[in-house]
């Protein structure tokens, strides 16, 4: 059944801890689980040690959350060192001011006449770096929205009312960093991207191409098929592999694990890109 290459752990803003991503996987016969939690290397070892002596194999690595313009470009990196000194500090930075942008984002839905607490955010994240899946939660809780989803619609997504901007770097400076920790860099869903989800222009992905991108996330769960096409022509036409993953977050989001899968071909060949 292949590789699942993006799957998120209540390590950042999955509702699954990496051992039970890794039992499941196993279930379902997968080859090889990505585990890419959001600015993290932290469910490595646990994921590790979960899949030892078993037939599944591993892909660790983390989702880079850069912007462009103040919008989002996640670059997920795969084979990463997670004791790159460089790339550490700046994942440490991203996920320090996470709870600083809870805040500001829970003071605009106050403002927008939505009664969330940050209390009650952070109970909802527990051990997880606080993060908007778990507002979206509390939105719902209070019922100024039907689901997760919408509070995202409405709210949450880039230039929405509640949306507040964080640190980044650029998506060139992400996948400078992760190759120079050893990793390939590959883009995530580039078609999500935009206030219509309108997706990520040619033109800015043959200049990450040109910093050293590896692949493209073509196959996504939330691609239609026009995106799929237009960005596996993208991805052939820059000599770049094409990738597959579910972008599992358990309860999260409806995407189920295994439900995009990279074939061990192209796998191979991204691990070229590392010994390259």
């Amino acid at each position: 059944m292949g590789f699942d290459l993006h799957t998120h752990t209540t390590c950042s803003d999955g509702t699954t801890t990496p051992e039970r991503n890794v039992a499941d996987a196993l279930e379902l016969g997968l080859e090889g689980l990505g585990v890419t939690d959001h600015d993290t290397t932290e469910g490595f070892e646990r994921a590790r040690r979960a899949a030892d002596g078993t037939p599944l194999e591993l892909v660790l690595g983390t989702e880079f959350s850069a912007e462009l313009d103040g919008a989002s470009v996640h670059v997920l990196g795969y084979w990463i060192d997670p004791g790159y000194g460089p790339l550490i500090d700046e994942l440490d930075r991203l996920r320090d001011e996470r709870t600083d942008r809870a805040r500001r984002i829970v003071e605009r839905f106050h403002a927008l006449d939505v009664p969330i607490t940050f209390d009650r955010v952070a109970e909802l994240a527990g051990e997880a770096p606080i993060g908007r899946p778990h507002i979206a939660k509390a939105v719902v809780e209070v019922g100024a929205a039907a689901d997760v989803r919408e509070v995202f619609d409405r709210y949450l997504a880039d230039g929405g009312p509640a949306y507040v901007e964080k640190h980044a770097v650029t998506p060139r400076r992400a996948i400078e960093l992760l190759v120079a920790a050893g990793g390939v860099a590959v883009l995530a869903h580039p078609g999500l991207y935009g206030p219509g989800d309108e997706g990520l222009d040619a033109t800015v992905i043959e200049r990450m191409a040109a910093a050293g991108l590896a692949g493209i996330e073509a196959d996504h769960p939330d691609h239609d098929d026009e995106q799929r096409r237009a960005y596996r022509d993208l991805a052939a036409g820059l000599k770049l592999e094409v990738t597959a993953g579910s972008d599992y977050h358990g309860e999260a989001k409806e995407n189920r694990l295994g439900s995009a899968t990279t074939p061990r071909e192209v796998v191979e060949r991204l691990r070229g890109w590392v010994r390259g």
